[in-house]
């Protein structure tokens, strides 16, 4: 009986394949995870350059027209591709200066579902985005009100697994992003039919 028992404790068979039995899972479970969280990335990157993407856009217009805005959206939330777009709300919004070093919002536009800014209402900036208008022994500097402006581009996309293979991430992450531009052929950036 005690040489059975030492037999048994010294065999080796099989060992490999149970090790490997109960490490799978694991492995499993992490090569899932990591594939999840890399689409996350990749989705929260996409959505950083549409933002930049749609506020350099409308910055290079002196007028934009609806046609022309819907155009910008259109391509903009192509860059999301392999997400899928439906998701995505854009708001694109011209801001001037008031002289203080903050704005107002001169037009406010976007895809449908975005939420847009009201027309008129003050607007702080960050530090130095539109630095006050001050004057000091016949030097004037920083922007005059109505003499400046930003385009504020704001993205915002509900990101939700859309593969059932690897769905780690059981609930929607909201992405979001905001950047400013400033109009590159004039002062600011006009909004028409």
């Amino acid at each position: 009986m005690l040489k059975s028992l030492a037999r048994f404790r010294k065999a080796k068979d099989g060992v490999a394949a149970i090790e490997f039995a109960l490490i799978l899972p694991v492995l499993t479970a992490l090569t899932l995870g990591v594939i999840e969280v890399t689409s996350a990335l990749e989705c929260r990157q996409r959505v950083t350059a549409m933002t930049a993407t749609a506020a350099d856009l409308v910055a290079q217009y002196t007028q934009i027209t609806t046609a022309q805005m819907n155009d910008v959206l259109a391509a903009t939330t192509a860059e999301l591709y392999p997400f899928t777009a439906s998701g995505a709300k854009i708001t694109l919004t011209s801001i001037i200066s008031d002289g203080n070093g903050n704005g107002k919002v001169a037009w406010s536009k976007g895809s449908a579902g975005a939420t847009l800014r009201t027309t008129n209402t003050t607007v702080t900036l960050p530090t130095g985005l539109m630095a006050a208008y001050t004057c000091s022994a016949g030097v004037c500097t920083g922007c005059a009100s109505g003499a400046c402006s930003v385009i504020l581009s704001e993205v915002s996309y509900n990101y939700a697994s859309y593969s059932n293979t690897t769905k780690f991430i059981t609930r929607s992450l909201t992405l979001s992003d905001r950047f400013y531009a400033k109009p590159r052929r004039s002062a600011t950036v006009g909004f028409g039919p």
